[in-house]
């Protein structure tokens, strides 16, 4: 216990005199050589995302985030985002996805962190201080702090674009609102003459390849200039230009707009690309294709540079508007048996229909675009192994959804964290799939047999059933069954962003009625844990209420003691969920606020539960009570066993803010509908597992 509370005095302390030190010089912070440094400007974020300049770090590591409350001795509740991991060495440009965004303009400190336990995974506030402390310089940490102004970010890349279609590379609002491109006529006060098109309503959060249709076609390459617009009125409509500016107006950072500037020319013929890659025989992947008037991609076989037009035929895309797309799905018809070459084509979409009937049209229709009097086309060998494709999301902890896995004989897909990269093989393995026969599978939930705790990288890995008997083995066996699938000398893998707010685990127990443990909470804005009987699955979402934790801080919390508002007289279904402490005032209002405050931890649409059996058994004496009473410090036990002895006050000194990357803390409404629904999900999965 000593040992706990000594990490977390020596790092407020170094935090605290760190970021005081460089608030006075005004400067980045150079560490001595061998260490780190990093520099971090000011600048306008759309309040989910902030840019660090440059990290330098010596071992490799981290760039973490903080709010101005780490001067105040607030170490674990100030961290809002981390990097993933970097190598040793200088990173430019290091872009970090806050997992609590920013509502209002701050002063924030990136500090670079090690990575102590070698697993290039970020777990400084999930293990209480205990790894991936921050690189330090004559006794300080290493920090920059930079003055961040909220509002919203635009960009957009010089290139060629459709006439009547522009693509904006990446929008982040921090209010939601549109994108709208005007012409260069804006720069000489043409306001509202100057709009050319603008988006569909954008809610706050960083959007990627904004598609434009525009009003007017373009005739002429031209100067785009794409900007941010609120949505004032909050109707979900652009009504800018009609409203005479009185309505959704445009975002602005230093008293101008926000916008970008890009040089477009006006395509007139189309490109497809498309690279080597591997398949398990039923999807592949187009680059980049670009469609002057849209249409599709269609994936042939080799024989139609024989002349078997449509006998080649493997697979089509969706409908494509105008303009450019990357990384264009194709899932085949006719999957291929072996490697091969493969051409994809662009074809139109001749009859406006937006459906694909080259085919059976013999032709007639959505013929191929052609340049210099060919078809446009481009090759690309695929090898038979395997795909895997996993996107950003948030977790409970336990499990995590791959978007797709394609698999030429069957097996699984496994999830591996980041330590995978320094080596661990094995050690790496958090979970695997079920069996998966040969081909495209898609949304595949993975139950991690070893939960995460925080926010990381994860590895989506491809594996073969070598043995043929549809259990995983590969551990187990120290690699002798069911290796992955292999490409280009490596394993078929993906990475994936895992955003993990909270994590909460209890174990079935007996108990006199008045009490419950659960066993482990870790929160990474801190808040409490509550427990709930199984009415809560039915919609009873505050009179399933029967006992909440003290406030806990940020970090992980074991064996915490719960109180039960009413003794249990039955064995019962019990679900622990995980609140935050959203007004800051470090007191449960959840229930007697109708929800509008202290709301549950969320992820993926729903709240982070578990669910524990709760066998009632005789003597409820009052014994804990009268225990609690005696040693009121020791409310709750660190993972080796051993109390907190309010180790929450000195790493908490204002109980956050109240925001959550992992979309924050739900009113009245929302919360009805998700806790429901959610925790008769952690019922069926806990009941399946027993």
């Amino acid at each position: 216990m000593r040992d706990r509370l000594t990490v977390l005095i020596v790092v407020v302390a170094l935090c605290t005199s760190a970021v005081a030190g460089v608030a006075a010089a005004g400067t980045d912070t150079t560490a001595e050589a061998n260490h780190a440094s990093v520099t971090f400007e000011a600048q306008t974020s759309g309040g989910h995302t902030v840019t660090v300049d440059e990290v330098t770090l010596a071992e490799g590591g981290f760039v973490t985030i903080h709010d101005a409350s780490v001067t105040e001795g607030t170490v674990f509740g100030s961290v809002l985002g981390t990097s993933s991991y970097l190598e040793a060495g200088t990173h430019e440009n290091v872009t970090i996805t806050l997992d609590d965004p920013l509502s209002e303009d701050a002063t924030l400190v990136a500090m670079p962190h090690r990575d102590t336990d070698g697993d290039r995974s970020y777990s400084f506030v999930a293990s209480n201080g205990e790894t991936d402390g921050p690189y330090t310089t004559d006794g300080s940490a290493v920090v920059d702090t930079a003055a961040i102004t909220v509002s919203a970010t635009v960009s957009m890349a010089d290139g060629v674009v459709a006439n009547d279609t522009v693509v904006v590379d990446r929008v982040e609002l921090s209010e939601g609102g549109f994108v709208t491109v005007h012409d260069a006529t804006v720069t000489e006060g043409q306001v509202f003459e100057s709009i050319r098109g603008t988006s569909q309503y954008l809610e706050a959060g960083v959007h990627e390849n904004v598609r434009i249709t525009l009003e007017e076609p373009l005739t002429e390459n031209t100067t785009l200039v794409p900007m941010a617009h609120k949505d004032t009125d909050g109707d979900g409509t652009y009504t800018f230009a009609e409203s005479e500016g009185a309505a959704d107006g445009p975002y602005t950072a230093d008293g101008r707009a926000v916008v970008d500037t890009a040089v477009v020319t006006i395509g007139t013929e189309a490109t497809v690309r498309f690279a080597n890659q591997s398949t398990g025989g039923e999807r592949v992947v187009v680059d980049e294709v670009f469609l002057p008037e849209g249409g599709f991609v269609t994936v042939h076989d080799a024989t139609v540079t024989e002349g078997a037009v449509f006998e080649s035929i493997r697979g089509t895309s969706q409908y494509l508007a105008p303009g450019t797309h990357e990384d264009v799905e194709v899932i085949l018809d006719e999957p291929v048996t072996e490697g091969t070459t493969l051409v994809p084509m662009a074809h139109k979409d001749t009859d406006g229909d937006q459906t694909y009937t080259f085919e059976e049209s013999e032709g007639a229709d959505d013929g191929p675009y052609t340049a210099d009097g060919a078809a446009v086309v481009d090759t690309g060998v695929v090898t038979l192994s395997a795909s895997v494709s996993m996107a950003d999301q948030t977790s409970d902890g336990r499990t995590v959804v791959v978007e797709d896995v394609d698999l030429a004989e069957g097996g699984f897909v496994t999830i591996h964290d980041s330590s995978l990269f320094a080596g661990a093989v094995f050690e790496s393995v958090l979970g695997t799939s079920e069996y998966l026969e040969a081909g495209h599978h898609e949304e595949v939930t993975v139950t991690l047999d070893r939960p995460v705790r925080s926010t990381q990288t994860l590895v989506p890995m491809a594996h073969m059933d070598s043995d043929g008997d549809g259990t995983y083995t590969f551990a187990e066996s120290e690699g002798a069954a069911d290796g992955p699938y292999t490409y280009d000398g490596g394993a078929v893998v993906d990475t994936a962003r895992v955003q993990v707010g909270a994590f909460v685990e209890m174990n079935d127990q007996e108990t006199d009625g008045t009490t419950v443990v659960v066993d482990s909470v870790t929160l990474q804005d801190g808040g409490f844990v509550t427990v709930h009987d199984a009415t809560v699955t039915e919609g009873a979402v505050f009179e399933s209420i029967r006992g909440t934790s003290e406030y806990l801080g940020p970090g992980t919390h074991e064996n915490v003691e719960i109180a039960l508002d009413a003794p249990l007289e039955e064995d019962s279904t019990l679900v622990p969920m995980a609140h935050h402490d959203s007004d800051g005032d470090e007191t449960y209002t959840f229930a007697e606020s109708e929800g509008a405050a202290d709301g549950p931890y969320v992820y993926d649409g729903g709240a982070v539960v578990d669910t524990a059996s709760a066998t009632v058994t005789g003597g409820m004496d009052g014994g804990t009570e009268t225990d609690s009473e005696e040693d009121p410090m020791e409310t709750t036990a660190m993972d080796d066993g051993t109390t907190m002895m309010e180790e929450t006050e000195m790493q908490e000194t204002d109980g956050g803010d109240g925001e959550s990357g992992d979309g924050g803390s739900p009113g009245f409404g929302i919360a009805v509908a998700l806790v429901a629904l959610v925790a008769a999900a952690g019922l069926a999965r806990r009941r399946a597992g027993r």
